[in-house]
């Protein structure tokens, strides 16, 4: 059996207290049975919590860092005395799309300097299969204490669905493997004691690791069927938003996935990646995961052309018109803009000589423009995020054309003014000609 470190109150120390970490170690303290330590490298973030203030847009995190006590450091000394170490740091990717293990093997190094004899270390950091064997175990490895004998090594990936009212980290279910049994039962059972969700115990650490990888592609491709789709119904002129509401009275075998100008945030947008890596390292190609990652990077420039062929057609050039970006996050109510389609809608309109106007309430800074001075003076719009504030507009004062990137907008509401809508696989525009359009 591993020897136990602390007799009294457990010590936990969360590492990465960003959108995973933070509220995982918020749900923690939450329970009363560990004393509850954060380790972040942003000190400023460090401050925040310590004054009991979240450094996260979480509604379940806002609520709990009220009266949860958390000791956040940027120390790693902290780690010597803990007995469960949970590792919850960023995997991005590089600008070649291949992943970034840099923010996990740096984690796994400053646990190696304070390892101790009882440890158990569990990473949430999304990874593909291998990463727990064949990188973060040789570095825990490396000062000569073993893994499975000395400590334990398990996987327990995140799963956080943010800004969402109903699922936090306290009732999404986890799965959790181990490099041992016991290892896996231990951890299985330490989550049990703060979550309210079920508690999956997996055979293996790869088996742990490709659970989540699954998750993620499972949408991503799904997500590029129906953008594929999209493009498609709008050469045919199908809606293909009635068409999915038809195929989903099916009450097996379909589950509805919907087009949009784009795929992002830090999970479907960066995921396939490291199983496409991983696999073609050990001699897979996956034809099908590209495919899908192709069709859903394309999305930003499709959803452009959409308002410069539209533009066009009603005699402006889009060089030097002034264009409307609502939304710079990747998802709705949320301010998180990483891996956001909205900025490469930017960027593609700005190398096109556009004068682009962003708005987007949560986002604090980066889009200062108000929506009354964008329905003002814009003479068209592109629709990225579907916030409330967009949705619920009503009058579009002197917008020429509507692109809705996430067909969310009352597209006879915006018809009925004349001014032209254009959605995301809806069909050629009702107010432009056919035969125009299709020329275009």
């Amino acid at each position: 059996m591993i020897e136990l470190i602390m007799k009294d109150l457990p010590r936990v120390t969360v590492i990465g207290l960003g959108y995973v970490g933070f509220p995982l170690a918020c749900a923690i303290a939450k329970s009363n049975n560990y004393e509850v330590y954060g380790l972040d490298i942003d000190e400023k973030r460090v401050d925040k919590i310590n004054m009991h203030l979240s450094p996260v847009e979480d509604r379940q995190a806002e609520e709990d860092i009220k009266t949860a006590i958390i000791h956040a450091t940027t120390e790693e000394n902290v780690l010597k005395n803990s007995k469960f170490i949970i590792v919850c740091v960023p995997t991005p990717i590089n600008e070649e799309r291949k992943p970034d293990l840099s923010p996990v093997i740096l984690a796994a190094e400053k646990i190696a300097r304070n390892l101790r004899k009882g440890h158990i270390i569990i990473l949430e950091s999304t990874v593909n299969p291998g990463v727990c064997e064949e990188i973060v175990l040789p570095i825990l490895e490396s000062g000569g204490l073993k893994g499975g004998v000395d400590f334990e090594l398990v996987h327990c990936p995140e799963r956080i669905d943010p800004g969402s009212p109903k699922w936090n980290v306290y009732n999404i279910d986890r799965n959790i493997g181990g490099l041992t049994r016991q290892g896996t039962n231990i951890a299985a059972d330490f989550y049990r004691s703060f979550l309210n969700a079920n508690i999956n115990e997996m055979s293996s650490l790869k088996v742990a690791e490709a659970t989540k990888i699954v998750e993620n592609v499972f949408r991503d491709v799904n997500i590029a069927y129906v953008n594929e789709l999209a493009q498609s119904f709008d050469k045919l002129g199908i809606d293909v938003h009635e068409v999915i509401r038809g195929a989903s009275n099916k009450p097996f075998a379909f589950m509805p996935h919907y087009p949009g100008c784009g795929v992002g945030g830090h999970c479907i947008a960066v995921d396939p990646y490291y199983l496409i890596d991983y696999a073609e390292k050990n001699g897979f190609n996956h034809q099908l995961l590209k495919v899908a990652r192709n069709i859903n990077n394309s999305m930003p420039h499709y959803t452009v052309r959409k308002l410069v062929d539209g533009l066009k057609i009603l005699g402006i050039d889009i060089k030097g018109a002034k264009v409307g970006l609502l939304g710079l996050s990747y998802k709705a109510h949320v301010g998180d803009m990483r891996e956001s389609p909205a900025l490469e809608i930017k960027k593609e309109l700005l190398e096109l000589g556009a004068d682009v106007l962003c708005c987007d309430p949560y986002c604090n800074g980066h889009a200062p423009a108000l929506i009354g001075d964008i329905l003002e003076n814009c003479v068209g719009v592109i629709l990225a995020t579907n916030h409330k504030q967009f949705v619920d507009v009503r009058n579009w004062k002197n917008v020429k054309i509507v692109v809705d990137g996430r067909n969310c907008l009352d597209m006879q509401n915006i018809e009925s003014q004349g001014i032209v809508y254009n959605g995301i696989g809806r069909g050629f525009p009702k107010t432009l000609n056919k035969e125009i359009v299709n020329e275009v």
